[in-house]
């Protein structure tokens, strides 16, 4: 009988492959005091070659899957691993002071890494600290013998296995290998969470001891629609899990049939299913899977996955191929929502003791309008090309939303003095995410085009808990009738001013939300493509004034968050 680990179901599918551990190993050494120094700088070269040979393939993949621009960054690496200052003087090091190899380069890589950490007044010479010890890392592994894991460089089918996994690593997963994973922390809401369901990975997330309890090699089955793992299963429950795979791309085979369908319920009113995306890449998945918009491009990621800021070209690339790859569709982009867990190693932002209620998104751009108008020009420049929504995040007040209309207005009208050609009726609206926002939402309705709920940020700052931290997640209620009446009382401010609503949170896609958010009337729902089949399917057997008359006791009689599941099931079933 197999080992058994409970988790989160984070994306739907079935996986059975070996396990690959993408945990950081042990690095620590003690200080030793060597009698051969000649044999020691030996031990340093080979290992220094040995990094150079991995970072030459790494850089090779990288060019492939990423870009030759993304791929530079480990061209930089190389030249660090052959810089003479430094190489000598880890050297000299160990002549001079007859250390190990270990110590010698901690220590000189240490001074170089205070030295380019404290030239605050030149970002580029900070970045290099990053640099210097990435390489430090990596040849410190060859010295003692310890491989770092690597998922650029995976080339066989795998389960992965790590604590948590961060949208960079998320980034460099080859679907042709990684054929799901699995997490010790995280939530549904997690971005680890919402990039496998881009990707269509079967993932569990939250487990809290997959690194613990699962070892390299082990054959690991990924139940991502039950949020279970099997480690090391007998042929009885492969067999299982086997069938149970062939069954789900059975069903994934009839939802297929409805991708070129409209989005209607039994009795006819259409909604917009659109999807949410982070790449311009992630395009392909929207239409594959039949959505009508896309309801959240999380313009973000252009910014994460750099090693510097994205220019305006490198921005207006980007949107072109996405509003471009949409033809005519319409395509919602978020200005860049930075802070709270989505960090930038070269914008350092401030230590902060709640950085999720602090520094970040458009907080940011309202104080560093130079990125804020980059980034807006470069979306104009982008709207000329098709059907071009933009909206911003974390909008808490009526007077945030009018001044960051009003720079995105003056770049506007700078652009067509100068004769640049931008799309016509650009819709702006906002993120609706803070409860504050929602209770004023008939004021801020007179302002905007339209509002987006962002669920995942709306329910975690409802409750007052972290949406990542195990220890609250009972709070995770996205059902809860005071959420319902957030999510009622926006939706009813729009369609009084005569705007629209849509949602790009992950309720958007939940089985459970979807008929109580057709009932409130819910313009556009928005979610990883992957879910939008699934959906429109359920909306096809749904009438909407039944709908509408189970919203109403979820808002108006229900009194908590089993009370509401307990409906929508008696009332579907």
């Amino acid at each position: 009988m197999a080992k058994q680990l409970k988790g989160i179901a984070a994306s739907d599918g079935v996986a059975i492959a070996k396990a690959y551990m993408l945990v950081d190993p042990d690095l620590s050494f003690d200080k030793k005091t060597i009698d051969n120094p000649d044999a020691e700088i030996k031990r340093l070269q080979d290992a220094l070659d040995a990094s150079k040979a991995e970072l030459e393939l790494i850089k090779s993949k990288a060019a492939k899957s990423l870009g030759e621009e993304e791929a530079e960054v480990f061209e930089a690496h190389i030249t660090i691993l052959s810089d003479p200052e430094l190489i000598g003087n880890i050297e000299d090091k160990i002549k001079n002071d007859s250390v190990n190899a270990e110590q010698a380069l901690k220590d000189v890589t240490d001074g170089f890494i205070e030295t380019f950490e404290a030239m605050t007044d030149n970002q580029y010479m900070q970045e290099r600290a990053g640099d210097i010890r990435d390489v430090t890392k990596r040849v410190l592994s060859h010295l003692l013998g310890v491989e770092l894991p690597n998922p650029a460089l995976i080339d066989s089918e795998v389960v992965v296995v790590t604590h948590d996994l961060t949208p960079s690593d998320t980034a460099q997963l080859d679907r042709k290998f990684v054929k799901g994973f699995i997490t010790d922390i995280g939530g549904r809401t997690s971005h680890s969470a919402i990039m496998s369901r881009t990707l269509e990975i079967p993932a569990i997330v939250g487990s809290e001891k997959a690194t613990t309890d699962i070892k390299a090699g082990d054959t690991v089955v990924i139940d991502g629609m039950h949020g279970l793992a099997l480690v090391n299963p007998d042929a009885d429950e492969v067999a299982k899990y086997q069938k149970m795979q062939k069954d789900f791309l059975a069903q994934k085979a009839e939802w297929e049939k409805l991708r070129d369908e409209k989005t209607s319920s039994r009795d006819g009113v259409h909604f917009d299913l659109a999807a949410n995306i982070g790449t311009p890449d992630d395009i392909k998945g929207v239409i594959d899977n039949g959505a009508e918009a896309v309801g959240l491009f999380r313009s973000e990621f252009l910014y994460m996955d750099s090693s510097e800021l994205p220019t305006e070209d490198d921005q207006f690339e980007a949107y072109k191929q996405v509003v471009s790859g949409m033809n005519g569709k319409q395509v919602v982009i978020r200005t860049m929502d930075i802070g709270g867990d989505k960090q930038l190693p070269y914008l350092p932002l401030p230590d902060e003791m709640n950085p999720f209620l602090g520094y970040r998104a458009i907080r940011i751009s309202l104080d560093r309008t130079d990125l804020f108008r980059t980034q807006l020009r470069a979306l104009l420049r982008a709207s000329a090309y098709g059907k071009l929504a933009i909206m911003f995040p974390m909008i808490a007040t009526v007077a945030e939303f009018k001044k960051a209309k009003a720079i995105f207005e003056d770049e506007k009208q700078k652009m067509v003095k100068a004769g640049t050609k931008i799309g016509d009726n650009i819709q702006v609206g906002m993120m609706m995410e803070i409860p504050a926002a929602a209770m004023i939402a008939d004021k801020l309705a007179k302002y905007v085009d339209f509002f987006s709920i962002g669920t995942n940020d709306l329910i975690q700052y409802s409750f007052a808990a972290d949406r990542g931290n195990e220890k609250v997640s009972y709070l995770y209620q996205p059902y809860n009738p005071s959420l319902l009446r957030l999510i009622k009382n926006t939706i009813d401010a729009s369609h009084k001013e005569g705007k629209w609503t849509g949602m790009c949170g992950e309720m958007a896609g939940d089985q459970t939300a979807v008929p109580i958010l057709m009932g409130l009337g819910l313009d556009e729902f928005s979610m990883s493509a992957t879910s939008v089949l699934k959906t429109r399917s359920l909306m096809k057997r749904l009438d909407t004034k039944e709908m509408k008359k189970l919203a109403d006791k979820a808002v108006t009689e229900a009194e908590t968050n089993d009370d509401v599941i307990k409906l929508v099931n008696d009332a579907i079933k």
